[in-house]
């Protein structure tokens, strides 16, 4: 009896174990379930059947005239209207039918990104992917997208929805056709079940599935899906005119010619060089800024929620195959900066260890959760043959349906000037350098004053003013300080002021500030403790611990240089306003009862939305081969989970472990465990630390800064 009370007492006395404690046991445990717990608050609001409710992007018409003329003038007619959006598509008039220059049959390799659809929530870098030449990649995105149609829409070829267009209240639209339009539509594999299917796996994560994206394709190594100009109008195209002989850059072919094709300003070879593009002034071929990359897109492969470099427009074109389905938001302060605090809430953990991760391009949230942040946002559908433009600061993202090739390039007009400016702002705050120097391009401008109108003047004035200010501002806190300025000791090159070329690229390479990557383009402060270590002046006490008086200041532009400047942008842009008869209203190629605005309350429909829906109302996939690939018998799962490239490794996949239902559709559900992920320095395989246009060069010793070392300083500085 006795040791039956002294076994109950020692067990009364023991201290409860861990498994008992109800609160987390470390910091980061605790931070990991209150961000569960926030996350499940909005992820409740997800509707059962899994639809989206978006507002349609605006789609515009341009006639034969228009699209022969400028591309530029045209996007500076629609930009009034179609920039509240973010984005817009742009359908060429009847009859533009371009070749597909991609060489389908070439045996060259491309190096493709497999992306987990599934885990595209969490911000993970992607891993590699296969290589693969066009008609390999082309048979792969076949047989993909036929096995899902095989699995989920079998009677899709023996069912016929009739569709009527019927606008709900918040001017998105729906197909319907009477009497039970949900059992009609799930059997077709239309553009909104595949919607639907996307946004299923990637919010609930109700299958594990792969694809394989070959993204950024240098259009310089690879192909270009436009034939190159025989003009010069590409960076990288040839040129028949003679050295002496100038290209008429009003010179446009007749529409529909070979030569139109090739000469035409909407060939995205030649877009970033167009009159009134301010990238006509970079000489240099940065690829994915005035060198377009291509894409060889599968079903479901994804371009996540990214905005431009230097928040560049971009104009993108869809060669060929299956729709792209894109999302996007207006480029405001307000419009971006909510997007960007949606995925601070919603990815909290991440993005402190990953604060720049929006520039990473590899995180994908539905937009259903941008709207509840009361983030405006809009849909458009991108099928072959139509371009899709996207506004300065806009963010934008989407995926693709099938098998197709795009193609995409970055150009920017003079309103552009203000945001370039505060994209350098921000690069500076993550030390990411820009893919140019902002400094550079506007005073290059200034240098090609007479050819703005007085808005853009106006705004060129603008950003002189702030940058002279600050410059001449921070020069005279340094002397006082003790910094010296041996310009008139070292022999600096001047900076060229005509052009962006390769020679001056490499320069602005050399001159990068050590703590933020920004561009030190009139001047940089350098110290005689470092060979390799140069400063913008804002940050030339974290350069080093150095006292002032061992630091000196190299000054590229002199102030009677930038005033200059200043004066003769100030003095052009009054001539101008004198001159120019300054119009409010500016036509644009739609009618005005396109725009529902009388209630102020309500989102107005987009202008072309309705038409470009009643057009493609009735669509379906096409999974027709873009080029020539062997035939694709889909006869059973073990397409999707082996094949000769990979022996038994999942590829694309949708392995089944247990069979569950979804909307009456059969789904397979797979648990996978997570694989390795790569360094959260890189950015969709690239590392985010290099300039675009620097190709990885580190920085290298001052004193190639300057063409004659300065005999009159000491040792310590003439080896810098």
């Amino acid at each position: 009896m006795s040791s039956i009370n002294h076994r109950s007492t020692k067990r009364r006395r023991r201290k409860p174990t861990q498994a008992y404690m109800t609160t987390p046991t470390s910091m980061a445990e605790e931070r990991q379930l209150q961000q569960a717990i926030a996350n499940s608050r909005v992820d409740r609001h997800r509707p059962r059947d899994g639809w989206l409710n978006i507002p349609l992007g605006p789609t515009f018409y341009p006639t034969v005239e228009e699209f022969e003329g400028n591309p530029v003038t045209y996007i500076n007619k629609i930009r009034p209207v179609a920039e509240k959006y973010g984005i817009c598509k742009v359908v060429p008039p009847s009859g533009w039918k371009p070749p597909l220059c991609v060489d389908m049959n070439s045996a060259k390799e491309f190096e493709t990104k497999k992306q987990m659809l599934h885990r595209l929530q969490e911000g993970i870098a992607f891993d590699d992917g296969e290589d693969y030449c066009p008609s390999e990649y082309q048979k792969m995105a076949n047989e993909m997208a036929l096995l899902w149609k095989q699995k989920h829409y079998p009677n899709h070829d023996s069912t016929f929805v009739g569709s009527e267009v019927k606008e709900n209240k918040n001017h998105s639209f729906e197909k319907g056709s009477g009497k039970d339009i949900s059992k009609e539509t799930k059997e077709q594999m239309s553009t909104e079940n595949l919607e639907r299917d996307y946004w299923d796996i990637v919010e609930t994560q109700s299958c594990s599935v792969s694809v394989e994206y070959g993204n950024d394709i240098d259009t310089d190594d690879y192909w270009s899906g436009f034939p190159h100009s025989r003009r010069g109008r590409s960076k990288h195209g040839t040129s028949e005119l003679r050295k002496d002989e100038n290209d008429d850059l009003e010179y446009i072919p007749k529409f529909g010619t070979d030569e139109f094709y090739r000469e035409s300003w909407w060939n995205l070879n030649n877009i970033p060089s167009c009159p009134g593009s301010v990238l006509r002034h970079v000489k240099v071929g940065i690829n994915g800024i005035n060198v377009p990359w291509l894409y060889f897109g599968c079903l479901f492969s994804t371009f996540c929620w990214h905005n431009e470099d230097n928040y560049l427009y971009s104009i993108n074109y869809h060669h060929s195959g299956s729709p792209k389905q894109w999302y996007g938001v207006p480029g405001t302060r307000k419009d971006a900066e909510g997007l960007e605090k949606v995925f601070k809430n919603y990815l909290a953990m991440k993005m402190r260890e990953v604060p720049d991760l929006l520039h990473h391009i590899t995180t994908m949230i539905s937009p259903r959760l941008l709207q509840q942040g009361s983030v405006p946002v809009y849909k458009i559908l991108q099928n072959a043959g139509e371009f899709v433009i996207t506004f300065p600061r806009a963010y934008h993202g989407g995926f693709s349906m099938g098998p197709n090739i795009g193609e995409a390039v970055n150009f920017a007009t003079p309103d552009w000037i203000a945001h370039g400016a505060d994209a350098n702002e921000r690069y500076r705050t993550f030390s990411r350098p820009a893919v140019f120097s902002q400094d550079r391009l506007t005073f290059t401008l200034a240098n090609y004053v007479r050819e703005l109108n007085s808005d853009s003047c106006d705004l060129l004035v603008k950003e002189l003013q702030r940058v002279i200010e600050e410059e001449l501002r921070l020069r005279d806190v340094l002397f006082e300080a003790g910094v010296r300025d041996v310009s008139d000791q070292v022999n600096l090159p001047k900076n060229r002021l005509d052009r962006l070329d390769e020679a001056s690229a490499d320069y602005d390479d050399k001159r990068q500030c050590f703590t933020c990557k920004y561009i030190c383009f009139f001047s940089a402060v350098a110290c005689e403790c470092s060979q390799s270590r140069v400063s913008c002046l804002r940050h030339s006490h974290l350069l080093c611990q150095c006292p002032a008086d061992s630091k000196y200041l190299m000054i590229w532009t002199k102030p009677q240089e930038m005033s200059m400047n200043l004066e003769n942008a100030k003095s052009m842009f009054h001539m101008k306003r004198q001159q120019e008869n300054r119009c409010k209203f500016i036509d644009a190629p739609f009618h005005s009862s396109d725009l529902h605005g009388s209630n102020k309350k309500k989102i107005a429909t987009a202008p072309g939305a309705l038409k470009d829906w009643q057009m493609r109302k009735n669509d379906t996939v096409d999974l027709t081969p873009v080029g020539p690939i062997e035939s694709c018998p889909i006869l059973s799962d073990s397409i999707m989970s082996s094949g000769n490239r990979q022996d038994d490794q999942t590829r694309y996949l949708v392995q089944p472990v247990a069979q569950s239902s979804y909307d009456g559709l059969s789904v397979q559900t797979h648990v996978q465990d997570p694989t390795k992920t790569t360094s959260k320095e890189e950015h969709d395989g690239r590392p985010i630390s290099e300039s675009r246009y620097s190709g990885g060069k580190e920085m290298i010793s001052v004193e190639t800064l300057s063409s004659t070392p300065p005999g009159s300083l000491n040792a310590g500085i003439c080896q810098m």
